[in-house]
């Protein structure tokens, strides 16, 4: 199960970190994902991280938002910065097995409900 937190509303420019907290088995040896659906568009790929801490970056994010996890509390983060008003979507955290990152949503088989960012402008 993994259970999102920390969205919430911020100004353009701003700052948040969001949560995935990954409970009912281990996933450390997991790709931790984070993906996002605006409202009327597809879920895309934000961000994704090994279990040994390499990272992927969508290039919409690159520069401005850093994912990471902690082994120890089973859980990934997504540090955004300098947030924009096109960031606003739900933001999900997703789990794939396997060593390799990936960026299609299809390849994760563990998702949380999301957690609504909303960037005003």
């Amino acid at each position: 199960q993994l259970v999102e937190s920390g969205g919430g509303l911020v100004q353009a420019g701003g700052s948040l970190r969001i949560s995935c907290v990954a409970s009912g088995r281990t996933f450390s040896n997991y790709v931790m994902g984070w993906f996002r659906q605006a409202p009327g568009k597809e879920r895309e790929f934000v961000a994704a991280v090994s279990g040994s801490g390499s990272e992927l970056y969508a290039d919409s994010v690159k520069g401005r938002f850093t994912i990471s996890r902690d082994g120890a509390k089973n859980t990934v983060y997504l540090q955004m910065n300098s947030l924009e008003p096109d960031d606003t979507a739900v933001y999900y955290c997703a789990a794939k097995g396997g060593y390799s990152k990936s960026t299609r949503q299809y390849d994760y088989g563990f998702w949380g409900q999301g957690t609504q960012v909303t960037v005003s402008a």
